[in-house]
């Protein structure tokens, strides 16, 4: 009896001391689109403690929309969004000293309906293209690129351009409403598992124009005086999305747990999504920042002043670069 109450306080005394030590440690607070894929890893790093084990304790707020979230960041509310660097760029353009972590790498493309007879971009010559995120979304700026390049094609005056939300495209493709839709990766995944044809991929358009696919596109977003004052907190959040990018490749269960975040209305629909999410997965390295910048003269030059401003060049200090 005595040897069980030892025992009884012995894993008090553990227990005590966990929470202490969990009290002690530095809150990142997350604002991030409540349906966002990027819940999918946040909520793994959550229930495997992957946050505590590195260091800080993670806090994260839903919102409805991405003008929320970044309302949040910029109020002071949120330490952590999620954007693409080039609206980093931007805002740093704009006095704001911001830092992006690479999160994704993950890319959408143009989808056509499986009864459709296109086989390139030329054969939606005068048709409509559903497209999401609007004139300057990155995805449709890149197709333009490659479709001038290979075709001698413009491809925003030789169709009729329908922009709307994810979701409205999502439905107008499926429909048959548009001949083409290019949407956000995750939507694409859904497209494709119900049925729909890749005529053309943003990654294979980016690697005939002479940009690397492997350049990440979507991160974590923090301000530059936490990168400044407190490294080793941004290296601990940098670890924990990596062990959570580990466990969701590796460990089919953890994938499981994430499925009633994922939405999936199939097992198609689920693979389609986590082979899609896997695939995105950046390298562990620094970002190459060459390549980011052939992007950045690129983007430039096809989203004129709506997408970056005046902004023309890649800013020094805007990757963090992880530690070994």
């Amino acid at each position: 009896m005595l040897a069980l109450r030892k025992l009884a306080l012995a894993a008090i005394g553990l227990a005590l001391s966990a929470g202490l030590v969990q009290a002690d440690q530095p809150v990142l607070k997350a604002a991030v689109l409540k349906i966002g894929t990027v819940n999918w890893e946040l909520d793994t790093i959550k229930h495997y403690g992957l946050d505590t084990e590195n260091g800080f304790q993670l806090e994260v707020t839903g919102m409805a929309g991405n003008p929320a979230t970044r309302i949040a960041f910029q109020g002071g509310e949120a330490d952590i969004v999620v954007a693409d660097w080039l609206w980093v760029v931007r805002q740093r353009a704009e006095g704001k000293d911001y830092r992006f972590i690479p999160y994704s790498k993950a890319v959408g493309g143009l989808v056509v309906p499986k009864t459709s007879n296109a086989e390139t971009l030329q054969d939606l010559k005068g048709q409509k293209i559903g497209i999401a995120g609007g004139p300057v979304d990155k995805s449709w700026l890149i197709l333009r690129a490659y479709a001038e390049q290979e075709y001698g094609m413009d491809l925003a005056a030789e169709t009729e351009q329908v922009f709307g939300a994810p979701p409205l495209i999502f439905k107008g493709g499926l429909s048959g409403e548009t001949a083409g839709a290019i949407n956000f990766w995750h939507f694409l995944a859904k497209m494709k598992s119900a049925g729909m044809r890749e005529l053309i991929s943003v990654s294979d358009a980016a690697n005939a124009l002479g940009l690397d696919p492997e350049t990440p596109l979507l991160g974590y977003v923090i301000h530059g005086e936490l990168a400044e004052n407190n490294p080793e907190l941004v290296q601990g959040l940098m670890r924990a999305s990596r062990s959570a990018k580990g466990l969701l490749k590796s460990d089919p269960a953890a994938f499981e747990r994430v499925r009633p975040l994922m939405r999936a209305k199939s097992d198609n629909q689920f693979q389609a999504l986590k082979d899609g999410f896997i695939a995105g997965i950046p390298s562990e390295g620094p970002v190459n920042e060459e390549q980011a910048a052939k992007m950045l003269e690129l983007m430039a030059r096809l989203g004129s002043e709506k997408l970056l401003g005046s902004v023309t060049t890649l800013p020094e200090g805007l990757f963090v670069a992880p530690q070994s």
